[in-house]
C-alpha cells in the first residue's frame, strides 16, 4: 500500500488497516522514516483516543532511520455499519535540534506559527473482516442431527431388518409346533371320541384334560398370531 510523503517523514501506509473481529483486540503498524540530514519530533493523535493505544505516540526520528509506531484497537463489542469507520489519525512532525529526545518535545513544539513548518499526515482506519469456517451446510446438519437423535433414542435403524427376521422366524417356529401340537391333540381327541362311544358316551378324565389343553393352545396360537 503507498504511502505519504512530507518535509520530514515519509509515512507507510497511507491508511490504518484492521483486522476486525468482535470481542478482540486487534493491531496494525506504520513506518516514519526521516529523509532530511537533521532530527525530526513527531506527534500521533487521533478523533477517538479512547479506543486506539498508540506506541510510541510521541518521538523522535534520527536522520536517515525508521521509526515503527504500533497502533492497537481495543475490542469491538458490535460491528459498525457497512464495516466503515469514521475515525483517523494525524501525524505531526517538526525539525528538532541534533541530539533531542522524547524527553524533549512538548505540545507547543506542534504550534502553527509564522515561519514555522508542522507538517501534518492524515490516515484513516480500515477494517479488514477476518477469514470465517465455511458453514456447513443444511443437509449435512440435518443428517448428522437425525442420526445423532436415532442413536440417543436407541434406535439403530440398520439392526432393525435383522431383527425382525429374527423375531418372525422364531415366531413362525412356534407357530408351526403349536400347529403341530394341535394337530397331535386332535387325533387323540378322536381315539378318545371312538373309545368313549364304545363306552356307552361317557367321557373320561383324560379326554377332559385333554380338551382342556386344547383350547389353552388354540388360545395362544390365535394370540400370538
Amino acid at each position: 500500500m503507498s504511502g505519504g510523503s512530507g518535509s520530514f517523514l515519509e509515512i507507510q501506509p497511507s491508511e490504518l488497516a484492521f483486522p476486525f473481529e468482535l470481542m478482540k483486540q486487534s493491531s496494525c503498524s506504520m513506518q516514519l522514516t526521516n529523509k532530511t540530514d537533521h532530527y525530526v519530533a513527531f506527534k500521533v493523535k487521533t478523533t477517538n483516543p479512547k479506543q486506539y493505544c498508540v506506541r510510541p505516540n510521541i518521538g523522535v526520528v534520527l536522520p536517515g532511520s525508521t521509526c515503527d509506531v504500533t497502533v492497537t484497537m481495543q475490542a469491538q463489542k458490535e460491528s459498525p455499519p457497512d464495516m466503515q469507520c469514521k475515525d483517523k489519525f494525524l501525524v505531526q512532525s517538526v525539525a528538532a535540534e541534533n541530539g533531542a529526545t522524547a524527553q524533549d518535545i512538548n505540545a507547543a513544539m506542534f504550534n502553527k506559527e509564522p515561519g514555522k513548518v508542522v507538517d501534518e499526515f492524515k490516515l484513516r482506519v480500515v477494517y479488514v473482516p477476518t477469514t470465517t469456517p465455511s458453514p456447513i451446510p443444511e443437509d449435512s446438519e440435518l443428517g448428522s442431527s437425525a442420526h445423532s437423535s436415532a442413536q440417543e433414542n436407541g434406535i439403530n435403524h440398520s439392526a432393525m431388518p435383522q431383527s425382525a427376521t429374527s423375531v418372525i422366524s422364531k415366531l413362525t417356529e412356534e407357530k408351526m409346533s403349536a400347529i403341530q401340537q394341535n394337530q397331535k391333540l386332535r387325533q387323540e381327541l378322536d381315539l378318545l371320541r371312538k373309545e368313549s362311544s364304545k363306552n356307552g358316551g361317557r367321557f373320561s378324565i383324560t379326554f377332559l384334560v385333554v380338551v382342556g389343553l386344547l383350547g389353552i393352545i388354540v388360545g395362544y396360537i390365535l394370540k400370538r398370531t
